[in-house]
């Protein structure tokens, strides 16, 4: 709670910043298919906690055209030695909060975007994505979107969750590793929205991404593809300033 109450509170100055305006997201649950952790063989059902099109202004259904600030949370889920044999010897990782922003520039049916977040908890780096996607409207309740995106972080958050410290290799089976900040995935991304009325919807979104650079390198990973399958429930939220 200590933790939620601090990334409420390093959210204060972006709702400030938009004083006199209203702002909307989409927030709802779901299931996630997904590796156990980065670079694992083997995949696992988790809750799917979901926030998307945040924005200030008007909430609208078509993306936002020029440019556009909003905020950018995400949650990494922790990582137990346990949950799989090839962990044996690693240390655990809390789970992670990262809180920051997103800046998008819509051009019609093309979105470009940019987003950078600060972690707590699990890891303290920096860490976000950059990417452009692509929106089809296949009738008035059933949208497409296809994208490309690419993740990075920096040397703090590759080391967390890519790194082997002197102590680890010894308890484990990997050689010591010490990466280096940079990209760590490129991903083929395809979402789907399915809008059951005004304020609700369907949403799910398929990813198949693959490990680069120094993380893809790391002796923790199993396996550099990993592909990912989501399905929720969304519902658009109204706030004004």
């Amino acid at each position: 709670m200590k933790r939620l109450l601090a990334i409420a509170l390093l959210a204060m100055p972006l709702a400030t910043a938009a004083a006199a305006q209203d702002f909307s997201v989409d927030l709802g649950l779901g299931v996630t298919g997904k590796p156990v952790y980065p670079g694992a063989e083997d995949a696992e059902a988790t809750p799917w906690l979901i926030w998307r099109n945040a924005r200030f202004g008007a909430a609208g259904e078509g993306d936002k055209q020029g440019f556009s600030v909003s905020p950018s949370f995400n949650i990494v889920g922790e990582r137990k030695a346990e949950d799989d044999a090839a962990l044996t010897g690693m240390k655990d990782i809390d789970r992670a909060y990262e809180l920051g922003a997103k800046v998008s520039y819509g051009a019609g049916p093309v979105t470009a975007y940019g987003s950078v977040r600060k972690g707590f908890d699990g890891h303290e780096g920096v860490t976000g994505e950059i990417g452009a996607k692509y929106r089809t409207d296949l009738s008035d309740r059933v949208t497409l979107w296809s994208g490309l995106e690419l993740g990075y972080g920096d040397s703090d958050y590759t080391d967390t969750y890519f790194g082997v410290s002197p102590e680890e290799a010894i308890a484990s089976k990997y050689r010591e590793y010490d990466p280096s900040g940079g990209f760590t995935s490129a991903a083929v991304k395809f979402q789907a929205r399915y809008a059951i009325n005004d304020k609700t919807a369907i949403l799910g979104e398929v990813e198949y991404g693959k490990l680069i650079g120094d993380a893809g390198d790391s002796p923790v990973v199993q396996e550099e593809w990993q592909p990912s399958l989501r399905l929720g429930v969304v519902r658009r939220f109204s706030f004004g300033f």
